[in-house]
């Protein structure tokens, strides 16, 4: 070994000594806060769907039932649509041979006007289409707002923990690292359902909607470290 080798190793192993020696305790802590965010956006799912022997009437009759449901989303201000799940399922016998087909095809709405909403879904369900899913949500800017409302409160749970930590251990603390991680939690919707006999017999009513709110956490993980 040359000395300029030798000389970097005991400067690093000095390093790592004068480091143990300095080191003190480490306590690993955990804090939350959750505060509401006010569902100011619905998010609605309506799908037409056929099933038979042949897929091409089958493709005709739901590409239809979109189409017809797209015009009358469309005509409607302040909300936004975009396609959702299209799949074509085969239906198979006791033999394991192709009996029939199943087309499904989705549609999924998106606006902060409940109201025009509720409305909107009796209507396209007058129109062969079914509601299969309705989840009501805070827009981004309101769970940002809320989310940073809650980081706060979760970091100041935190500081006041290991204040509380240090004070009994009768030493000093510093804060080595931090962990953020942030989840939402939503209502269950109940779902409106009814059979397509009774949609076409029948005018359909809007559906009820609550708003409600959804409970925005912020979770900390973290270590800190007191002093010897």
């Amino acid at each position: 070994m040359t000395a300029a080798p030798r000389i970097f190793g005991a400067l690093l192993g000095g390093a790592l000594l004068a480091a143990g020696a300095t080191a003190g305790t480490t306590i690993d802590l955990t804090a939350e806060a959750s505060r509401p965010a006010t569902n100011d956006m619905v998010r609605a799912t309506v799908y037409a769907e056929a099933s038979g022997s042949n897929p091409a009437e089958l493709a005709r009759r739901v590409n239809q039932d979109i189409a017809d449901g797209l015009k009358i989303i469309k005509a409607k201000p302040g909300i936004s649509v975009k396609s959702g799940r299209q799949n074509t399922f085969p239906v198979y016998g006791q033999n394991q041979k192709i009996e029939n087909w199943r087309i499904h095809s989705e549609l999924v709405l998106e606006s902060r006007d409940t109201a025009a909403v509720s409305e909107l879904l009796g209507q396209l369900q007058q129109m062969r289409l079914a509601v299969s899913g309705i989840n009501q949500l805070p827009t981004p800017e309101t769970r940002k707002k809320v989310e940073d409302e809650a980081t706060r409160d979760a970091i100041a749970a935190f500081r006041q923990r290991a204040a509380v930590v240090a004070e009994v251990l009768g030493k000093p603390y510093k804060i080595r690292h931090l962990s953020v991680q942030q989840n939402a939690q939503m209502p269950p919707m109940p779902m409106l359902r009814a059979s397509r006999g009774a949609l076409a017999a029948d005018a359909v009513p809007p559906v009820p909607l609550e708003a409600g709110e959804s409970m925005v956490t912020t979770s900390i993980n973290g270590q800190i470290e007191l002093a010897d």
